[in-house]
Protein backbone atom coordinates (compact mmCIF):
# COMPACT_ATOMS: atom_id res chain seq x y z
CA UNK A 1 0.00 0.00 0.00
CA UNK A 2 1.10 3.54 -0.27
CA UNK A 3 0.38 5.06 3.05
CA UNK A 4 0.72 8.41 5.01
CA UNK A 5 1.30 8.26 8.66
CA UNK A 6 0.62 11.62 10.63
CA UNK A 7 2.42 12.19 14.40
CA UNK A 8 5.44 9.50 13.44
CA UNK A 9 7.51 11.12 16.15
CA UNK A 10 4.87 9.85 19.00
CA UNK A 11 4.62 6.30 19.91
CA UNK A 12 2.36 4.53 18.15
CA UNK A 13 3.24 6.40 14.92
CA UNK A 14 7.07 5.43 15.52
CA UNK A 15 5.38 1.71 15.42
CA UNK A 16 3.29 2.70 12.09
CA UNK A 17 6.22 3.70 9.91
CA UNK A 18 8.64 0.73 11.34
CA UNK A 19 5.86 -1.88 10.63
CA UNK A 20 4.41 -0.67 7.52
CA UNK A 21 7.87 -0.25 6.13
CA UNK A 22 8.98 -3.86 7.29
CA UNK A 23 5.80 -5.24 5.48
CA UNK A 24 6.75 -3.55 1.85
CA UNK A 25 4.38 -0.56 2.23
CA UNK A 26 5.75 2.99 0.58
CA UNK A 27 5.51 5.40 3.35
CA UNK A 28 5.30 9.21 3.53
CA UNK A 29 5.97 10.71 6.77
CA UNK A 30 4.20 13.93 7.76
CA UNK A 31 5.62 15.09 11.79
CA UNK A 32 5.39 18.51 13.53
CA UNK A 33 8.63 19.21 13.87
CA UNK A 34 11.02 17.29 11.53
CA UNK A 35 14.00 17.87 13.84
CA UNK A 36 12.22 15.29 16.78
CA UNK A 37 11.99 11.94 14.28
CA UNK A 38 13.79 9.18 15.89
CA UNK A 39 16.84 8.26 14.88
CA UNK A 40 15.73 4.80 13.48
CA UNK A 41 13.37 6.07 11.54
CA UNK A 42 15.55 9.06 10.01
CA UNK A 43 18.16 6.14 8.85
CA UNK A 44 15.22 4.01 7.45
CA UNK A 45 14.98 7.11 5.02
CA UNK A 46 11.04 6.91 4.77
CA UNK A 47 9.39 8.23 1.08
CA UNK A 48 9.12 11.48 2.01
CA UNK A 49 9.08 13.58 5.77
CA UNK A 50 6.55 16.84 5.27
CA UNK A 51 5.73 19.73 7.57
CA UNK A 52 2.65 19.38 9.54
CA UNK A 53 1.67 22.70 8.82
CA UNK A 54 2.83 23.09 5.22
CA UNK A 55 -0.81 23.05 3.73
CA UNK A 56 0.43 22.07 0.34
CA UNK A 57 2.78 19.40 1.24
CA UNK A 58 0.19 18.00 3.23
CA UNK A 59 -2.40 17.80 0.85
CA UNK A 60 0.16 16.46 -1.34
CA UNK A 61 1.33 14.05 1.17
CA UNK A 62 -2.38 12.64 0.99
CA UNK A 63 -3.07 12.26 -2.79
CA UNK A 64 -3.62 9.22 -4.29
CA UNK A 65 -2.62 7.37 -1.09
CA UNK A 66 -4.94 4.31 -0.02
CA UNK A 67 -4.27 4.77 3.10
CA UNK A 68 -3.74 7.78 5.89
CA UNK A 69 -3.20 7.08 9.44
CA UNK A 70 -2.68 9.14 12.02
CA UNK A 71 -1.20 8.60 15.44
CA UNK A 72 -1.51 12.60 16.34
CA UNK A 73 -3.07 13.58 19.88
CA UNK A 74 -1.92 14.82 22.68
CA UNK A 75 1.65 14.32 24.76
CA UNK A 76 0.37 15.13 27.95
CA UNK A 77 -2.78 15.80 30.28
CA UNK A 78 -3.56 18.60 28.67
CA UNK A 79 -5.28 18.40 25.12
CA UNK A 80 -5.74 21.90 24.26
CA UNK A 81 -8.09 20.83 21.11
CA UNK A 82 -4.62 19.30 19.70
CA UNK A 83 -6.64 16.11 18.24
CA UNK A 84 -9.56 18.11 17.38
CA UNK A 85 -7.33 20.61 15.67
CA UNK A 86 -4.68 18.92 13.90
CA UNK A 87 -7.11 16.00 12.54
CA UNK A 88 -9.22 18.83 10.97
CA UNK A 89 -5.97 19.69 9.31
CA UNK A 90 -6.01 16.52 8.09
CA UNK A 91 -9.59 15.72 7.15
CA UNK A 92 -9.06 19.41 4.85
CA UNK A 93 -6.26 18.28 2.58
CA UNK A 94 -7.99 14.82 2.33
CA UNK A 95 -11.34 16.43 1.22
CA UNK A 96 -9.44 18.84 -1.42
CA UNK A 97 -7.96 15.85 -2.61
CA UNK A 98 -10.30 13.44 -2.85
CA UNK A 99 -8.30 10.89 -0.23
CA UNK A 100 -11.18 8.78 1.16
CA UNK A 101 -9.41 5.74 4.11
CA UNK A 102 -8.68 7.74 7.34
CA UNK A 103 -7.59 5.84 10.42
CA UNK A 104 -7.18 7.27 13.87
CA UNK A 105 -5.67 6.75 17.86
CA UNK A 106 -8.23 7.42 20.15
CA UNK A 107 -9.23 6.37 23.44
CA UNK A 108 -11.64 3.40 24.94
CA UNK A 109 -13.33 5.72 26.91
CA UNK A 110 -14.93 7.42 24.32
CA UNK A 111 -16.85 4.84 22.85
CA UNK A 112 -19.37 2.68 24.87
CA UNK A 113 -19.29 0.91 28.03
CA UNK A 114 -18.84 -2.61 27.36
CA UNK A 115 -21.83 -5.29 28.73
CA UNK A 116 -21.20 -6.75 32.08
CA UNK A 117 -17.81 -5.02 32.62
CA UNK A 118 -16.22 -5.76 35.76
CA UNK A 119 -16.83 -3.18 38.80
CA UNK A 120 -13.12 -3.07 39.22
CA UNK A 121 -12.70 -1.76 35.49
CA UNK A 122 -16.18 0.65 35.51
CA UNK A 123 -14.59 2.37 38.48
CA UNK A 124 -11.00 2.59 37.34
CA UNK A 125 -12.38 4.21 33.95
CA UNK A 126 -14.88 6.57 35.89
CA UNK A 127 -11.36 7.76 37.54
CA UNK A 128 -9.42 8.10 34.84
CA UNK A 129 -11.94 9.40 33.10
CA UNK A 130 -12.05 12.25 35.81
CA UNK A 131 -8.13 13.05 35.79
CA UNK A 132 -8.39 12.99 31.76
CA UNK A 133 -11.46 14.78 30.98
CA UNK A 134 -10.14 17.25 28.67
CA UNK A 135 -8.01 14.90 26.78
CA UNK A 136 -11.13 12.45 26.17
CA UNK A 137 -13.62 15.94 25.23
CA UNK A 138 -10.82 16.31 22.82
CA UNK A 139 -10.97 12.79 21.56
CA UNK A 140 -14.58 13.12 21.14
CA UNK A 141 -14.57 16.33 19.41
CA UNK A 142 -12.43 14.83 17.06
CA UNK A 143 -14.42 11.50 16.56
CA UNK A 144 -17.68 14.28 15.84
CA UNK A 145 -15.25 16.07 13.25
CA UNK A 146 -14.94 12.69 11.71
CA UNK A 147 -18.46 11.34 11.69
CA UNK A 148 -19.44 14.86 9.91
CA UNK A 149 -16.53 14.08 7.36
CA UNK A 150 -16.95 12.77 3.86
CA UNK A 151 -13.77 10.12 4.87
CA UNK A 152 -14.08 6.37 5.52
CA UNK A 153 -12.58 6.79 8.53
CA UNK A 154 -11.76 4.56 11.53
CA UNK A 155 -11.13 5.50 14.90
CA UNK A 156 -9.09 3.28 17.08
CA UNK A 157 -9.92 3.24 20.65
CA UNK A 158 -7.55 1.38 22.94
CA UNK A 159 -7.25 1.45 26.71
CA UNK A 160 -4.19 2.61 28.59
CA UNK A 161 -1.02 2.14 26.15
CA UNK A 162 1.87 0.57 27.44
CA UNK A 163 5.78 0.14 25.63
CA UNK A 164 5.25 -3.84 25.89
CA UNK A 165 6.36 -5.96 22.60
CA UNK A 166 4.54 -6.43 19.19
CA UNK A 167 2.11 -9.40 19.98
CA UNK A 168 -0.53 -9.38 17.10
CA UNK A 169 -2.91 -11.44 19.47
CA UNK A 170 -5.30 -8.69 20.97
CA UNK A 171 -9.39 -8.42 21.08
CA UNK A 172 -11.48 -6.19 18.78
CA UNK A 173 -14.88 -4.94 18.94
CA UNK A 174 -16.04 -3.47 16.10
CA UNK A 175 -18.60 -0.28 16.92
CA UNK A 176 -17.88 -1.16 20.58
CA UNK A 177 -15.39 -2.01 23.29
CA UNK A 178 -13.94 -5.21 24.98
CA UNK A 179 -15.11 -6.13 27.92
CA UNK A 180 -12.55 -5.50 30.77
CA UNK A 181 -10.40 -3.38 28.76
CA UNK A 182 -6.79 -2.44 30.66
CA UNK A 183 -4.00 -2.28 28.34
CA UNK A 184 -2.51 -2.81 24.86
CA UNK A 185 0.94 -2.15 23.15
CA UNK A 186 1.57 0.42 20.94
CA UNK A 187 3.01 -1.47 18.86
CA UNK A 188 -0.47 -3.91 18.90
CA UNK A 189 -1.74 -0.42 18.06
CA UNK A 190 -0.28 0.14 15.20
CA UNK A 191 -0.98 -3.43 14.08
CA UNK A 192 -4.46 -3.30 14.90
CA UNK A 193 -4.61 0.46 12.75
CA UNK A 194 -2.85 -1.23 9.33
CA UNK A 195 -4.72 -4.31 9.31
CA UNK A 196 -7.94 -2.44 9.85
CA UNK A 197 -7.15 0.11 7.05
CA UNK A 198 -7.77 -3.17 5.03
CA UNK A 199 -10.85 -3.77 6.72
CA UNK A 200 -14.33 -2.74 5.14
CA UNK A 201 -16.51 -3.64 8.56
CA UNK A 202 -14.33 -0.65 9.92
CA UNK A 203 -15.44 1.83 7.65
CA UNK A 204 -17.05 4.91 9.41
CA UNK A 205 -16.71 2.80 12.79
CA UNK A 206 -15.06 3.14 16.04
CA UNK A 207 -13.02 0.07 17.17
CA UNK A 208 -12.17 -0.96 20.76
CA UNK A 209 -9.01 -2.40 21.08
CA UNK A 210 -7.04 -4.61 24.02
CA UNK A 211 -5.80 -7.19 25.61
Amino acid sequence: MRITVFGATGGVGQEIVGQARAAGHEVTVVVRDPDRLPEPLDRAAPHAVVRLDDPAAVRAAVAGRDAVLSGLGSRGRKANGVAERLTGRILTAMEAEGARRLLVVSAVPVGPEPVGDPLVDRLTRRAVGAVLAELYADLARMEAALARSATEWTAVRPPRLTDGPLTGVYRQVVGGTPRGSRSISRADVAHAMLALAVEPAAVRQGVGIAY
